[in-house]
């Protein structure tokens, strides 16, 4: 029996990757070499390249650029790690469009705000009135917004081809020798570089040595057909702002800018991070939370009771032990950087930190002490 693609078996989310890079040799040497064609790499290698266009930049990706967590998220833009503000963390969504700007990459980003939703200490005269094991009313508002995520990995990656890095698509790099220089092994292949950035998150744990130090799990989402303007004033959303609930059961979501809604909750358990990769959520427990969020979201208001629902999906997200995204030199070069583990807020710290990881491959900043 064929095996279904990756594709077909995560599901289908409701934006598209439009970016296709072109052709070219492999080098046998590159000053600094990018492992991992998400929100991070390619953020990375076009600032790289912003920064100091003299220096040879080559991305490796071992399947196609955004088939991880990045090509499947939510799309939600949040200002925080998930554990909060850290010590000279920044102003994040500042610096994040601060980014696109200079690299001139259009992804609708959007940012009115998200909500913090919850079923205690409601605003009396909140605009959220939906019931989910309890009322559910927004508690808070929180600086943020939303993305198309379609957009703007295509535009990194423009972004990233127009300044001259090259992307190299199904080029898996197997091992690292950590010599000097260091040697990517890939395709049979050995590629010398200066230095790396190792931006896999969630799917190469024993490359970055995150094996035991960082937790992957796989989400899920579910999309809905278009509302109209009456309907979506009427369930709460007209402001356009992202929401996510503060107390168990978790719920988060948003509006597209077809006026379909986002709605997202549930997490696989996995046994070993490779596990992720024979997911379907079309089958086994993974189907079940399919299935019974989008009962949950049928029960929200009545205007979603019959709403159709047209995307299904999920991705791998990676959890630290603290919640606090992983950045540091890897433990057998100090020439390595390992960046991930955003524990559900990657949109914007991806491209963020993707960014501060190209400077400090270049010397000019130094890795955050967390």
């Amino acid at each position: 029996m064929t095996e279904l693609p990756k594709q077909i078996r995560w599901g289908r989310p409701p934006w598209t990757i439009d970016f296709h890079p072109g052709d070219h040799s492999i080098p046998q040497e590159v000053d600094l070499a990018i492992v991992g064609g998400g929100f991070t790499g390619l953020a990375a290698a076009a600032w790289l390249r912003h920064l100091d266009p003299r220096r040879s930049v080559a991305l490796f990706e071992a399947e196609s650029i955004g088939s991880g967590a990045s090509g499947r998220s939510g799309g939600m833009t949040l200002a925080e790690t998930a554990a909060g503000d850290l010590p000279g963390l920044g102003d994040v969504l500042s610096g994040f469009s601060n980014v696109l700007t200079h690299l001139d990459v259009n992804c609708d980003l959007s940012l009115p705000g998200a909500w913090e939703l919850g079923r205690k200490g409601a605003q009396w005269n909140s605009e959220i009135q939906w019931t989910d094991s309890g009322k559910l009313r927004v508690v808070d508002e929180v600086p943020g917004g939303s993305a198309d995520p379609g957009k703007l990995l295509s535009g990194l990656a423009r972004a990233a081809d127009r300044a001259g890095a090259l992307i190299f698509q199904n080029s898996r790099v197997d091992s690292i020798v950590f010599d000097n220089p260091l040697r990517l092994n890939l395709r049979g292949e050995q590629i010398r570089a200066g230095n790396v950035l190792l931006a896999t998150n969630a799917l190469s744990l024993e490359l970055s040595a995150l094996v035991n130090r960082a937790e992957p799990k796989f989400t899920l989402a579910i999309a809905t057909a278009p509302l109209t303007s009456e309907q979506i004033e009427t369930i709460g959303l007209e402001s356009r702002r992202s929401f996510y609930t503060v107390d168990l059961p978790y719920l988060w979501g948003r509006l597209l800018s077809t006026n379909g809604v986002v709605f997202g909750s549930g997490l696989v358990h996995l046994r070993c991070w490779k596990d992720v990769h024979d997911l379907n959520i079309a089958v086994g427990m993974t189907a079940e939370i399919i299935n019974s969020l989008e009962q949950r979201v049928r029960k929200l208001h009545p205007v979603l009771g019959s709403v159709e629902f047209t995307h299904r999906w999920g991705g791998p997200i990676l959890f630290s032990n603290d919640s606090r995204p992983i950045f540091r030199r890897h433990l057998k070069s100090p020439r390595v950087i390992v960046l991930g583990a955003y524990s559900g807020h990657g949109v914007v710290l991806s491209v963020y930190l993707g960014s501060w990881a190209a400077e400090a491959m270049l010397g000019t900043r130094n890795l955050p002490k967390w």
